[in-house]
Parts: structure tokens; sequence; C-alpha cells
């Protein structure tokens, strides 16, 4: 805040110029300046978050269990990194994988064939999530969250009676929430 305080009397000289200075460029320092003040505000905010600890108060009480029952001293850093690691998989988030993709079209009624290709899918198989994504010109559909191809090519086998166009695709798959 102080940074705030010492900006804010520079702000009210802006406009105090010699009389023949044109009103372009004092527009152009007053503009400069508030260009400016939300950078600086964001950098005393930033300056202030980095004093505390933050984190998943769980993830921290986890780890220390986990630390605790191996019995051996740890490199701190080592601790670090799983705890960090254990923050992200509670936060959830994206990881590269593999899909089956069961649908693709471009033509006119692509979205409205999507729609029933996921309708069927999810009647017979309602544990695995199905995603319609538009990548122009195309309506694709693909299913489930696999993080090895072995996987996905399980699931490509599976279905294949019922849809014999699927093929496995790399993608960003969603990683499980761990509760």
């Amino acid at each position: 805040m102080s940074l705030i305080r010492d900006i804010l009397p520079i702000f009210a000289t802006i406009d105090a110029g010699p009389k023949d200075t044109p009103a372009c460029l004092k527009l152009m320092n007053v503009k400069g300046f508030l260009v400016l003040l939300p950078v600086l505000m964001l950098l005393t905010l930033g300056a202030g978050a980095q004093t505390g600890h933050s984190g998943n108060q769980a993830a921290t009480r986890n780890s220390q269990d986990i630390f605790s029952r191996l019995g051996h001293d740890q490199d701190p850093r080592l601790e670090d990194l799983v705890r960090l690691h254990m923050r992200r998989n509670q936060q959830g988030g994206k990881m590269q994988g593999y899909r089956v993709e069961i649908f693709f079209s471009s033509d006119l009624n692509a979205r409205q064939r999507a729609q029933q290709i996921k309708g069927e899918f999810l009647g017979s198989y309602p544990d695995i999530n199905v995603y319609i994504t538009y990548v122009s010109p195309d309506f694709k559909v693909r299913v489930g969250d696999f993080r090895t191809r072995n996987e996905a090519l399980k699931l490509m086998n599976e279905i294949q009676g019922r849809f014999p166009k699927a093929f496995v695709v790399p993608d960003l798959i969603e990683i499980p929430k761990s509760y």
C-alpha cells in the first residue's frame, strides 16, 4: 500500500507541465500512468502473497503421516515435492493421455448425430465419460480418460462391435480428483 501512496502524488502532478505542452502529450502521460498503475498494484499484491505459506492443510497432514510411517529422515525438498504432487492430484486438472474416438463428421446434421451417438454410448457404458467437441469442420465424440494407450485399446476392442469406426487418439484427459 505504501507504493500506491507514493505514486498518487505523481498522478496529481502529471497534468502540471509547461503551458505550451500539447494536450496530446499530457493525455499520453495520463494513459501511461493508468497502464502502469494496475501493474504496480499487482506487484505489491504478489509480494504480500509470498510472505505466507499457502497450500492445502489436508495434503500437508497426509504427507506428514506418510513420512512419519516411513521412519526415515527425508530431504525436505523431497517432502515438498510429494506435498506438491498430492495437492495437484486433489485439485484434478488435465494431463496427456488417450481417448477412444467413436464418431466424427462434418455433415449438416453432425451435431445431432454426435448427441445421438453420445446417448447410445452412455446407455451401454454409463460409467465412462463422453466428450463432444467441435473442431472446424468436424464434430467428434470421444470417450474415456486413459493414461496409457493399452487401456484405451482395451475399451476400443470391447466396443468395436457397436462402434466399428472407433480408434484411439492422444488427448488431454481429466485427472480424477482424489477426495
